[in-house]
């Protein structure tokens, strides 16, 4: 009998499909492909590193037949992953793509900064709430409750690991996305220039 959509942990096997999403939802929410000639830039800053070094705060939406279109990454304690992020991941990832000379005149070199700049994700404002995550989902199972569990079961390994809270960053101009969290109760926390960016968190133990 074929079986719906369903979480699981992520697994070394997602790979390929965890990029994907990556890829396709990297633009605003939309297909980036075009804008990033290397389609491994993406996933090496904001998905590899986190089934890497994180495995356990890793899930994915299973399609019902085996792959990942879906999923939702997280570290319980950002300072930890930013110093592994450099000692650990930066050396390898680095090298296949280094950080622009001078001033990044394409967005593969601005993502290129990015990743390079890994400290960038420690702010003194966002102490109270340790944890991160990013979570995308691919088109035809967005607007169904996916998303919604997905960050439940987040949630809930977050707790368990005895994390009291989680923010996220995200792009302004995503409209959608910013009322998706509205509605899963983030709130907008007071990050001094900020950018083109929102930094939302709540709390782990408030139900969803």
């Amino acid at each position: 009998m074929p079986q719906g959509p369903f979480i699981r942990p992520y697994r070394p096997s997602d790979r390929a499909a965890l990029a994907d999403v990556c890829v396709r939802t990297a633009h605003v929410g939309q297909d980036a492909s075009s804008l990033y000639p290397d389609p491994d830039l993406m996933p090496t800053i904001f998905a590899y590193p986190y089934v890497e070094l994180a495995p356990d705060f890793a899930f994915v939406l299973d399609d019902g037949a085996g792959r990942a279109v879906g999923y939702v990454l997280g570290v319980p304690d950002t300072e930890t992953f930013v110093k592994r992020f450099r000692t650990e991941w930066l050396p390898g990832a680095g090298a296949r793509f280094p950080a622009p000379e001078g001033e990044p005149r394409t967005p593969a070199e601005e993502m290129a900064v990015l990743l390079h700049t890994p400290e960038r994700m420690v702010r003194d404002e966002l102490r109270d709430f340790p944890a991160h995550l990013h979570i995308d989902l691919l088109s035809p199972y967005q607007g169904r409750g996916h998303g919604r569990a997905l960050m439940r079961t987040l949630l809930g390994a977050l707790r368990r690991a005895g994390v009291p809270a989680v923010h996220l960053c995200m792009v302004r101009a995503n409209t959608p996305a910013r009322a998706f969290y509205d509605r899963l109760g983030f709130e907008l926390l007071d990050v001094p220039d900020p950018g083109p960016v929102w930094y939302l968190g709540r709390s782990t133990t408030t139900p969803l």
